[in-house]
């Protein structure tokens, strides 16, 4: 028998469960196992990523004993955009740290 981990991270906490499965069980076996998509009825296993150990896997990647499975959320906004939002509010306000994306010239 191995020791699974399921997670699930949600802003206001997260849902972490252990349970227990045969050897060559999946990530599917997992999450069901985990009893995650009774609680949260929002998870779409068919559009959501779900990984072991921060690296996405398939639903019928086999696991190995104390594995962590991950469903992960989809991103609100795509980090690029979130930080060039980040760099032009920088260079705005003129502080010392938006001034470095400046050329040297126009320092």
């Amino acid at each position: 028998m191995m020791l699974i981990d399921v997670c699930y991270g949600l802003p206001d906490g997260a849902f972490l469960k252990r349970v227990e499965l045969r050897e060559g069980a999946t990530v599917r076996d997992a999450i069901d196992a985990s009893g995650v998509l009774l609680v949260y009825r929002d998870i779409d296993l068919s559009t959501q990523k779900v990984g072991v150990f921060g690296k996405v896997k398939a639903l019928d990647a086999a696991l190995a004993d104390f594995d962590r499975v991950e469903i992960y959320r989809p991103l609100k906004v795509d980090p690029k955009a979130a930080r060039q939002r980040r760099v032009d509010k920088a260079r705005k306000a003129g502080s010392i740290e938006g001034r470095k994306w400046h050329s040297k010239d126009s320092r």
